[in-house]
């Protein structure tokens, strides 16, 4: 019985405490953007590095392709 007595002020003050971070939360703009975090996973990634050979093959394919047109 005698627990009591320190439980209840003890849920107390910890209610209180997660008020004050909650509000402080919100007075400092933390819940203002919920939707953009959800969609930042939907964007694609960086496309894939290149091999130097790979880079150089496109190279020599873009100047045979500008020959072509001229």
């Amino acid at each position: 019985m005698n627990i009591i007595y320190v439980l209840i002020p003890l849920s107390v003050i910890l209610m209180v405490i997660a008020i004050y971070f909650f509000f402080w939360a919100v007075k400092n703009d933390q819940f203002d953007d919920l939707d953009t975090p959800a969609l930042d996973i939907l964007d694609e990634d960086e496309a894939p590095r290149q091999s130097q050979k790979e880079k150089e093959k496109q190279t020599t394919e873009a100047q045979r392709s500008q020959r072509k047109i001229q």
